[in-house]
């Protein structure tokens, strides 16, 4: 029984961690998305980029992309899901995290 119990529990752990890391993903696409609206035409990208990698742990490695179009600020960040312990390998597959915001007028 002992086998069953542990095995469940690192399941539900590893669980845990997907969903942390959709929370991070989230997370750093929104941060990184506000300070690009709130920066200058020419620094948004490196503001974007920073800010989305500011808040996350260094165990999770990924990348954050922003873009311009439209009328409309967009990041989108990818990040690794790692499996048991964060900062070791990570799954085959990313979590994806998306922010927009409206482009603010006079940011030229």
């Amino acid at each position: 029984m002992t086998p069953l119990i542990l095995l469940t529990l690192v399941l539900l752990w590893q669980c845990v961690l997907v969903g942390y890391t959709y929370t991070l993903a989230g997370h750093a696409a929104d941060e990184a998305v506000r300070a690009a609206t709130a920066a200058h035409r020419g620094a948004r990208d490196a503001a974007c980029e920073e800010a989305g990698f500011a808040d996350l742990p260094g165990a999770w490695a990924g990348e954050v992309r922003c873009g311009t179009g439209g009328g409309m600020v967009t990041a989108d960040v990818r990040l690794e899901v790692p499996v048991l312990f964060p900062g070791s390998i990570g799954f085959p597959f990313t979590v994806d995290g998306h922010a927009g915001a409206v482009e603010e007028e006079g940011r030229d």
